[in-house]
């Protein structure tokens, strides 16, 4: 929107032509979406207590989330907002991967707030059924994997990039559509499995979200997606300005969702945020990359199917508590202490993200 706006002010002022600039763009995306978060943070928390809105915890969870009992939660509609905002914003609007971003964002948003809204305010300990949950997921992943597919103008958008290999990146075809479907719904699910420890879920998903647009940065940009062997994706300069804005508002909420929490992302958040860090690595073609970086949200997606499948088969738990980061706690770690480790491996994590894109 204010691109548009610099590009007609241009003519008669030319120096509103940095509104053009990509890594301009970047930065105020980030700052908007950040200054958002925090003037309607104070608000939005407020406004869910008036509304007792609060979260309800488990009994047989670690006794330390007891005192949680009733914190505001479904803060996750304050991030939702400030990324489309932010995108809104400062994103080329007639880029398609803006809208592809969006709609995944609105889409698991509104799936996540029928779920908090079943369980908050009608009381119902199972929210949304799981059946129902699952195929809506499943409907918005394939409507936009059957879009990502019928759009892309060029092999690089249906490739498939496999890290320390330069040579050998397989056009995927019509492929592309059930390995968007699992990556959205994977990593969905997955950040929902994550949020449940304050600052957990936001601050590993700021700092994926980080190394992502590192990558989207130089999948758009021809030099270095030449010099790094990766494909070269014009579109993605937008999922840059995307990755920013999560950074952004992930940052603003953290003020208040950090030890001891506020608020509460809920499933709005959380199913939302990991669907679009699924979105973006399939538009940079970097699934396998996001797999990676996003290795936490694997282990603790791992360690709930390793629990379940161990009960029902053996009648016997693998873990304390799953998921895993409950485990540490009942083994007695302090929830800060589970938190900033887990940060600390996210970060070596994205780290070494980035370092494969070179070793080719």
């Amino acid at each position: 929107m204010l691109v548009l706006l610099s590009q007609y002010l241009d003519e008669y002022v030319p120096s509103f032509r940095v509104f053009d600039y990509l890594t301009f763009r970047a930065v105020m995306s980030l700052f908007t979406a950040l200054v958002i978060s925090l003037c309607f943070g104070p608000y939005l928390i407020k406004k869910l207590q008036l509304l007792h809105f609060g979260q309800v915890v488990r009994d047989d969870g670690p006794q330390s989330h007891l005192s949680k009992n009733g914190t505001p939660t479904m803060g996750g509609v304050l991030i939702v907002g400030s990324i489309a905002v932010s995108m809104l914003l400062w994103c080329h609007l007639d880029n398609t991967y803006v809208w592809y971003i969006l709609a995944t964002l609105i889409g698991y948003a509104a799936i996540g707030f029928s779920d908090d809204y079943l369980k908050v305010v009608r009381h119902d300990p199972h929210g949304l059924r799981a059946k129902y949950k699952y195929f809506w997921q499943s409907a918005i992943a394939i409507i936009l994997a059957c879009c990502i597919y019928g759009g892309a103008k060029s092999s690089a958008e249906t490739t498939f990039v496999i890290p320390f290999f330069k040579d050998f990146m397989p056009d995927l075809g019509f492929i592309l559509i059930p390995l968007a479907y699992f990556v959205l719904t994977g990593s969905s699910n997955a950040v929902n499995l994550t949020d449940g420890l304050d600052g957990l879920a936001i601050i590993t998903t700021i700092t994926v979200a980080t190394g992502l647009g590192i990558v989207a940065w130089a999948t758009s940009n021809a030099n270095f997606a030449n010099y790094l062997y990766i494909p070269y994706v014009p579109n993605a300069t937008e999922v840059t300005i995307a990755c920013t804005a999560i950074v952004g508002a992930g940052l603003g909420f953290l003020w208040y969702n950090s030890y001891p929490a506020q608020v509460f992302m809920g499933d709005v958040g959380s199913l939302s945020l990991g669907a679009v860090l699924g979105m973006i690595a399939v538009l940079i073609r970097q699934e396998i990359l996001l797999f990676i970086m996003g290795g936490i949200f694997v282990l603790e997606t791992i360690s709930v199917m390793l629990q379940v499948g161990s009960y029902k088969m053996r009648g016997k738990r693998i873990f304390r508590m799953a998921p895993i980061h409950h485990h540490f706690e009942k083994g007695g770690w302090p929830e800060p202490r589970v938190m900033a480790r887990f940060w600390i491996i996210t970060i070596v994590l994205v780290l070494l993200g980035l370092v494969t894109l070179k070793l080719r």
